[in-house]
């Protein structure tokens, strides 16, 4: 994954001196990869709203010796920056994750100096596979997709990016599609169950799933997985990026 990341910078062109913002930056993600292209005479601010995130990314900040990186805790909604202050902006697997991603798509927009740059890494679940056929694959995964979708979240937003980035007035725009296989003892190949295992109890609360069929669901799941002859993809993951017009 970071090798692909890497890539993408490469073609947008990133410069040493840029200053550069990164939005949900998660524990740490791609800091070190911006870090690295903007050069110890630019600079980097990561933006994320879990504290225990931004402890983690501040750490990964530290150990990686990134004076020209900073991690603030932050709104991806309203992140109360100075508007057209930036080189470019990149976002990583964040509007998988939250309702009204378009909303996040125009903060990350305005962000941004006319000429400059945005990059977009995003999820959507289209590939999410397995074979051969698991009907307790197809169950869990319909229960979190309904959940999701009760909570306004898209899981198929990344078909949507170009869409929204366009009509946030990004100009320009390229997009490259991405699916990996996880083989056994990948540490993605379980993904599915670990976010099935995080949102069990409202999974049953909310009547997608009954109690019982989703520990039976999970125990077939665990056994899936662990076969040397099963096939699981992951998500397909949409890069884009694009330039800000002027």
């Amino acid at each position: 994954m970071p090798r692909i990341l890497d890539a993408q910078f490469e073609k947008i062109g990133i410069r040493q001196g840029e200053r550069v913002v990164d939005i949900g930056c998660g524990p740490g993600g791609v800091l070190h990869l911006l870090g690295k292209r903007v050069g110890p005479a630019g600079s980097v601010l990561g933006i994320e709203r879990s504290v225990h995130f931004v402890e983690l990314a501040r750490r990964f900040v530290a150990d990686h010796g990134l004076t020209q990186v900073e991690v603030r805790e932050g709104d991806a909604y309203d992140t109360g920056l100075p508007r057209a202050s930036f080189d470019g902006a990149h976002m990583r697997l964040v509007l998988v994750n939250v309702p009204k991603p378009e909303l996040i798509v125009r903060e990350m927009v305005a962000l941004v100096r006319p000429g400059g740059w945005i990059a977009s890494f995003e999820a959507d679940f289209l590939a999410h596979i397995c074979d051969p056929p698991l009907p307790e694959w197809t169950r869990l995964l319909d229960a979190y997709t309904a959940y999701s979708a009760a909570q306004g979240i898209d899981l198929y937003v990344g078909r949507r990016t170009h869409r929204l980035f366009r009509e946030a007035g990004v100009a320009d725009i390229r997009t490259d599609a991405v699916v990996h296989v996880y083989p056994p003892g990948h540490d993605r190949r379980t993904i599915l169950r670990d976010f099935i295992n995080n949102v069990a109890d409202k999974l049953v609360e909310g009547g997608f799933i009954e109690r019982r069929q989703l520990e039976t669901d999970i125990a077939m799941l665990e056994l899936y997985l662990s076969r040397p002859d099963a096939l699981v993809t992951s998500h397909m993951f949409f890069q884009l990026c694009g330039r800000i017009p002027g």
